[in-house]
């Protein structure tokens, strides 16, 4: 996995991957703000970037042999040219988001509290007010109310005489509501924290721990006086309480309402894309996930059209999630309609964008497409393909937060092994597998019941194999439905897998038939 994952020095540097992530144009916006500064050109933290941008992989022994700068300065200079990047990138037309504008107008009237005007100073505060209640930027919007009160204590305006009590009064509901936003937004951080520390609920102790956790955090509120963005952290908290708990019917209604609240005033795309994103990537997840294909097609369609309209701004963050969330789903449509074959010109697609993406991708992430690009592979039927993409994710470090997705890869790996008759590797699959298992505390019984069948398969004679794929079945198929144990099946299409054994079908034409009978009903 090290050629596939960014080595440790070149992740860890941030000036480096900083520099690295520049656009054309940020890079010749840097250029022209270093000449305006005059008598910078030849400036060592310039030609410390120069030799940067030109370096493949960070390196200090070569910075250091350069000339450019001393080993002993090297540590300053970066700092100063981070620095420097980052001021170029705040001038930069294409990064001035609302946010930005109205925390700059805020910095210009507080220079001019400084300096006495205090007339013009309340003049710009009260424009960048508006702007930031416009925006439903109320953290903004109460620093401004409270310079706004610092500075009536030394200047009464005469114009109103309750102004006093206009600003204590817009202070005090800043106030109520910032801490109401907060709150949720706290209960959706920890939720989400616990999805990804835990994983989804596996029995009614933690059924009844989430339950608790989640209605004893969510604070008391009145809806009809939330603005925009106390609705979308509500929104977001009952998302992860349904994806925790299993209930995905309630998380497409959720990510739904999440959705509704940026189609209702677009404004809000351009202003959080990377909110919208994710919301469209969590509605498409719910509806794989409740195997709603024909409207898992519709909202992929529909997402592709404003990726090509240029609905969603593009900057360096929204396009790694466009790439993420668009190619991951298109994988998932294959899934849903057991076109695998037809999926595989994804797969090129996917790794040479993962390439390119590499310095700015989280190893989860990338993990998570191998083990996509692997069940397409097993869904063709090409198994060789499917155990390299395996051994991607299992040789892999680093994963503490995929423990589920170790588990089902190396389950798969089991799988594909049988699949190819590789006998005489399958004894040490399994070996490696177990002391896996063994280390992972809360094991579903989809899995324990299933390797330890498909382990006993090896002393089984081949006129019996298909009486014992049967057995294996029925033993699996009283979890399809669980509550807690469905789960398994959501990573791992193992029945469908035992049935094409058992009819002695590929997989794809099993899933196929499945989803026609689904369909008459």
């Amino acid at each position: 996995m090290s050629k596939n994952i960014t080595s440790a020095s070149q992740q860890n540097d941030a000036l480096f991957v900083l520099i690295k992530s520049l656009t054309k144009s940020e890079k010749r916006q840097f250029n022209l703000y270093v000449g305006r500064l005059g008598g910078n050109i030849d400036a060592k933290f310039f030609s410390l970037f120069k030799f940067l941008e030109k370096l493949k992989v960070y390196d200090e022994k070569v910075i250091i042999k350069s000339d450019i700068v001393s080993k002993q300065q090297l540590s300053n200079l970066k700092a100063h040219l981070y620095k420097q990047i980052l001021i170029s990138l705040r001038l930069n037309p294409a990064h001035k988001n609302i946010r930005i504008q109205i925390r700059e107008q805020l910095d210009f009237a507080t220079v001019l509290y400084q300096k006495g005007l205090y007339k013009q100073s309340l003049k710009l505060l009260d424009k960048a007010k508006n702007l930031a209640l416009d925006n439903e930027e109320k953290n903004i919007a109460y620093e401004i109310v409270e310079l706004e009160k610092v500075i009536e204590t030394q200047y009464i305006t005469r114009s109103l005489s309750n102004r006093a009590d206009q600003l204590s009064i817009q202070a005090k509901d800043l106030s109520q509501q910032n801490v109401v936003a907060s709150k949720l937004s706290n209960l959706s951080l920890q939720l989400y924290s616990h999805l990804l520390q835990n994983g989804y609920v596996k029995n009614n102790d933690e059924l009844e721990f989430i339950n608790e956790y989640f209605y004893s955090k969510l604070p008391k509120y009145k809806f009809d006086n939330f603005g925009f963005r106390e609705k979308l952290w509500l929104y977001k908290s009952h998302l992860w309480f349904s994806f925790l708990t299993q209930d995905f019917l309630k998380s497409y209604k959720y990510a739904n309402k999440w959705i509704g609240l940026f189609k209702e005033n677009k404004k809000y795309i351009i202003q959080h894309p990377v909110f919208y994103l994710k919301g469209i990537n969590y509605l498409l997840e719910a509806l794989f996930f409740v195997q709603k294909t024909s409207t898992f097609q519709e909202e992929l369609i529909a997402f592709e059209n404003e990726i090509k309209q240029n609905v969603i701004p593009l900057n360096t963050n929204t396009e790694i999630l466009i790439f993420q969330y668009l190619y991951a789903n298109k994988l998932h449509l294959h899934f849903l309609e057991a076109s695998f074959s037809e999926g595989e010109y994804l797969v090129d697609i996917i790794n040479e964008k993962i390439n390119y993406y590499r310095n700015r991708l989280d190893t989860h992430y990338i993990v998570m497409l191998y083990y996509k690009i692997a069940c397409l592979y097993f869904g063709m039927g090409k198994n060789e393909l499917c155990i390299e993409y395996l051994q991607k994710i299992i040789n892999s470090k680093n994963l503490s937060s995929a423990e589920d997705l170790q588990c089902f890869a190396r389950v798969l790996n089991l799988i594909a092994h049988y699949e190819c008759g590789l006998d005489y590797d399958l004894e040490r699959q399994f070996l490696d597998t177990y002391k896996f298992l063994l280390k992972m505390e809360n094991l579903q019984e989809v899995q324990k019941v299933f390797l330890t069948s498909i382990r006993d398969l090896s002393d089984v004679f081949p006129h019996e194999i298909k009486n014992e794929f049967k057995k294996i079945h029925t033993k699996l198929k009283m979890y399809e439905d669980h509550p807690y144990e469905k789960r398994a099946f959501l990573y791992l299409d193992i029945l469908s897998w035992l049935e094409s054994k058992i009819k002695n079908k590929p997989i794809a034409e099993i899933i196929k038939e499945k989803i026609n009978t689904s369909n008459k009903k």
